[in-house]
């Protein structure tokens, strides 16, 4: 991977964990309102599992790989 595909990735992973920041805080909201609506936070959580997949994905793709 050269430096520009990296950096590429950093910044592709500062965003991803900050939508997953903001769908944890949106999710925390609604449940201490007592949010009715569970279909929501189901569909939020399921997004924030998704986010934390693709980070894990491409922080993966930062690591050398290492031959042991």
């Amino acid at each position: 991977m050269n430096e520009a595909d990296e950096q590429d990735v950093r910044i592709e992973l500062a965003k991803l964990r900050q939508e997953h920041r903001d769908l944890d805080a949106a999710i925390e909201a609604m449940l201490k309102l007592g949010a009715l609506d569970t279909l929501q936070v189901q569909r939020l959580k399921k997004r924030k599992l998704a986010l934390k997949d693709k980070i894990s994905f491409l922080e993966d793709q930062m690591l050398p790989d290492i031959i042991a």
